[in-house]
């Protein structure tokens, strides 16, 4: 069984976006849920995860509207799949027009 973190950079500001909330769905169904803490780390969502596809919901629009500043996505939905027992990282680096991400460790 494998295992999974996230971590949000605000890019634009250079630091940790706090407050971000982000979901974790496994075909349909909403497997878990966190909020960003103050390093923009949630360091466990989903508890253990066998083989399979998944997606990352990160509710950007929300944030970037508690710190009053426009936004083009209301959210970022990151999809990935799990093929082997190991720790995934998935970081999301965010401005308010464009994002990036890649399988950390």
């Amino acid at each position: 069984m494998s295992t999974l973190s996230t971590h949000v950079l605000d890019a634009v500001r250079g630091v940790p976006a706090t407050g971000v909330a982000v979901a974790l769905h496994g075909g349909r169904e909403r497997l878990d849920a966190g909020v960003t803490d103050a390093d923009g780390r949630i360091g466990a969502l989903g508890g253990t995860l066998a083989a399979g596809t998944y997606r990352l919901v990160f509710d950007t629009g929300s944030y970037f509207a508690r710190l009053r500043v426009d936004s083009f996505f209301p959210e970022v939905s990151v999809t990935f799949v799990v093929t082997e027992e190991r720790h995934y990282h998935v970081p999301l680096l965010l401005s308010p027009f464009a994002f990036s991400t890649y399988r950390g460790s």
